[in-house]
């Protein structure tokens, strides 16, 4: 089993923390989790590019000049994708980009996103982390102590919004429930900030 280290708020080792293998330690798949980011990145699309096709445009009812006899091309309407002022031809429509991978995909996505952090050295375990007021100065003391610099995910379990509220106005700096973590968030963030309950909810969800 991988094992990390424990640390508390001040920066100080207080011990060591066994992570499950199943989860934390398995080989990370490169393949599932570009899938896994291409589909979280897809579902956010609000796919409400609109453009009018001739059928939409305004005007043109009336037919130009008549069908023959004026040497010049046949045309039925001066909104025909043709012309200046007419419509498009294929343009984007309302469209839902959003899809689903398999289950057992967006699991191992989750476990691999994991894993590679910890393969990285670039999980910190905290034994709890609260905070009695939303106060970023002391937010950004507490990643100081933890010599970690800007590119941090932290990840919490209580309802204590103050962490969030802290972490909210530092630059590179995102804080997630732990029921809200994903892939995209783990990959992006150059370190993983999390407690040691919020680990305890992974192994219970995931294992």
């Amino acid at each position: 089993m991988p094992k990390v280290a424990l640390y508390d708020v001040s920066g100080a080792q207080i011990g060591e923390l066994e992570l499950n293998d199943n989860i934390f330690g398995i080989e990370p798949n490169e393949a599932v989790l570009y899938d896994f980011v291409k589909m979280q990145l897809a579902n956010k699309r609000v796919g409400t590019a609109s453009t009018k096709t001739r059928a939409e445009v305004r005007g043109g009812g009336k037919k130009p000049w008549r069908q023959k006899g004026t040497g010049r091309a046949r045309v039925g309407s001066s909104r025909n994708p043709v012309w200046k002022g007419g419509g498009i031809t294929f343009g984007p429509k309302p469209r839902d980009y959003s899809y689903k991978l398999p289950k057992k995909v967006r699991r191992l996505a989750m476990k691999s996103a994991l894993s590679s952090k910890v393969i990285d050295n670039s999980i910190i375990v905290l034994d709890q982390l609260t905070m009695d007021e939303p106060k970023t100065k002391a937010f950004e003391r507490i990643l100081d102590s933890l010599n970690i610099d800007n590119g941090t995910l932290v990840v919490t379990t209580n309802d204590n919004n103050n962490v969030s509220k802290s972490a909210r106005n530092i630059p590179g700096v995102k804080s997630v429930k732990v029921d809200f973590i994903n892939v995209y968030d783990l990959l992006k963030y150059d370190t993983l900030l999390i407690t040691q309950d919020a680990v305890a909810r992974i192994e219970e969800v995931f294992a």
